[in-house]
């Protein structure tokens, strides 16, 4: 991989899951809470959504073990769900959950539509663009399991409470002590290949 790819991939990532987390905030704000905003969260400084292990230690450790692509998060922006509850109800909960997800589907729709303008091979905006749908579709499609404490479980929580199945939203709660158990075996074993299937899919099918 050359130095342009390397930057343009890390471009990409940091696109990808800073966005995320911004928009969270941004949809959570839409329904009064300030907590993002008052924080500096909705900044687009990247700096201020860093996190060790998801934004650093992880992506270098794929990296430098030959992954095919890297993988990662930004800091979780700070939310007062009983204030977009208040003022928003459940769906309004729903919306933030599923803030960042939207932002990752439709960034990668974007950049699919631009991509056949540019040649990948040699060029910079090319590869970004190409990274961009790769990593905004990866990270969406996990965000999307109902696993706590991923954006997925919580929509369906919020959901469960809507349509009063409630023993839906205690399951997760419950769950949610043991998600990144669960997130880690998926992810680190084999089971990665099926895990991944769907967002596999979905970038074949932009790309084509």
């Amino acid at each position: 991989m050359s130095v342009e790819e390397i930057i343009a991939s890390i471009i990409a990532l940091m696109i990808a899951i800073i966005g995320h987390e911004i928009m969270h905030g941004l949809v959570a704000y839409k329904y009064g809470d300030n907590t993002a905003k008052n924080a500096g969260r909705l900044s687009i400084n990247p700096i201020v959504h860093v996190d060790l292990v998801g934004t650093i230690i992880l992506p270098a450790v794929l990296f430098f073990s030959g992954a095919p692509f890297m993988f990662g998060w930004a800091k979780p922006v700070p939310i007062n769900i009983r204030t977009v509850l208040r003022n928003g109800g459940y769906s309004g909960a729903i919306a933030v959950s599923l803030a960042g997800i939207t932002y990752n589907f439709f960034l990668a729709i974007i950049a699919s539509f631009v991509l056949p303008y540019f040649n990948m091979e040699g060029s910079f905006v090319g590869y970004l663009l190409y990274m961009l749908v790769v990593y905004n579709v990866v990270l969406g499609v996990f965000n999307l399991y109902p696993i706590p404490p991923l954006d997925g479980s919580h929509a369906i929580e919020y959901f469960s409470r809507i349509v009063k199945m409630d023993f839906i939203a205690d399951f997760l709660n419950k769950l949610e002590r043991y998600g990144m158990i669960i997130l880690i075996i998926l992810i680190a074993t084999p089971l990665s290949n099926y895990f991944f299937y769907p967002a596999e899919y979905i970038i074949d099918l932009l790309l084509k």
